[in-house]
């Protein structure tokens, strides 16, 4: 069995837990978090587990831990792994994996002394979706990857629990929350190039005030609101391939919107509806699949469990690697700081 451990013990700690249960050989013994009553909830999901409000007292007394999901807020993320990666755990680290690409590249430096797996909890990119994308990519029927374009779009959804409004706890907001999910798995599903140049700009025009707009999330904390409503960005890459997003917490647009787009040489493809449009004896066609394993949110997540049980426990290759969490970390921190400069920067 893995002997598990959480930091952290909110809403996707427990997320975890749902997907864990349908697992054999995963055995959930301990979880740390400064909140008694996040704590509560926990244990309740998971009766018989050891509690604490300091993870490394956690760390500490809590023997023979396999591995650790680091499920804290963002500005956490960095110290939590350095801690559990340093007492011998492996580490499965929720998105985005740091508040910055210096973390990042410290936490892949640690991993590897410590002789540790460090997986970031990208989970998109295990959708059947990705998958046949980056499948098609991967042969060549593509041919050269030219643009990208990635949108994390909602009308009217800033979220109402957490500290997803606090720029210090979480490094911004749209962006790094949502827009992040879209950006890894577009990237992923390209080849994974390196990034060498950001520009973008944020907006925030909403959620710093009081609303009565009726939305699914009302009565967000608008006095502690220091992120972006709204931020977009351009990626250039080695090899000249570009990458686009747009993410919003606070969108004018008729619906939600979550997807990303290919154009290549040869052809291109649409996420969401899935597509591949190409050239066919003489014509222009699209082509849609007849039969995909389910999608959605169950079925990511189980996949996403799978993974690194399979990492861990089987020595499987580790497909959400820290080194991509880091490209990612430096595309997101490319735009904010063009957003800054209000020009390009190298990232």
């Amino acid at each position: 069995q893995l002997r598990i451990g959480f930091i952290g013990s909110g809403a996707i700690a427990r997320t975890y837990l749902k997907y864990m249960k349908k697992l054999e050989g995963l055995q959930v013994v301990a979880a740390a978090d400064p909140a008694a009553a996040s704590l509560k909830l926990f244990e309740a999901d998971s009766p018989g587990v050891a509690t604490f409000t300091d993870y490394n007292k956690m760390l500490k007394e809590t023997k023979d831990l396999d591995l650790v999901c680091v499920c804290s807020p963002n500005g956490a993320h960095s110290d939590n792994t350095l801690a559990a990666l340093r007492a011998g755990c492996n580490v499965i680290v929720e998105k985005p994996m740091a508040m910055n690409a210096g973390e990042c590249q410290k936490m892949i430096d640690t991993a590897k002394k410590a002789k540790k797996e460090l997986i970031v909890g990208f989970q998109f990119r295990f959708d059947p979706r990705t998958e046949l994308i980056r499948k098609q990519i991967a042969d060549g029927h593509f041919g050269k990857i030219l643009y990208v374009r990635c949108q994390a779009l909602r009308r009217r959804g800033i979220p109402n629990w957490g500290v997803f409004g606090r720029k210090e706890l979480q490094g911004g907001g749209p962006m790094i929350d949502i827009g992040v999910h879209v950006m890894e798995m577009a990237h992923y599903a390209i080849g994974s190039p390196k990034p060498v140049t950001a520009t973008g700009n944020v907006w925030t025009y909403h959620g710093n005030k009081k609303s009565d707009v009726v939305s699914m999330w009302p009565n967000w904390d608008h006095k502690t609101y220091t992120v972006e409503d709204l931020a977009v960005g351009m990626i250039r890459f080695e090899g000249g391939a570009m990458l686009n997003i747009e993410a919003s917490f606070v969108s004018h647009i008729e619906k939600d919107v979550w997807t990303f787009s290919v154009m290549g040489e040869k052809g291109g493809a649409s996420w969401d509806p899935t597509m591949i449009c190409t050239d066919h004896n003489g014509y222009m066609v699209n082509m849609t699949p007849g039969w995909l394993p389910g999608g959605g949110w169950d079925v990511i997540w189980e996949h996403k469990i799978k993974h690194f049980v399979e990492v861990v426990r089987d020595s499987k290759p580790n497909r959400a690697p820290g080194e991509h969490g880091l490209m990612v970390q430096k595309m997101l921190d490319g735009v904010y700081a063009s957003a800054v400069a209000q020009k390009e920067v190298r990232v």
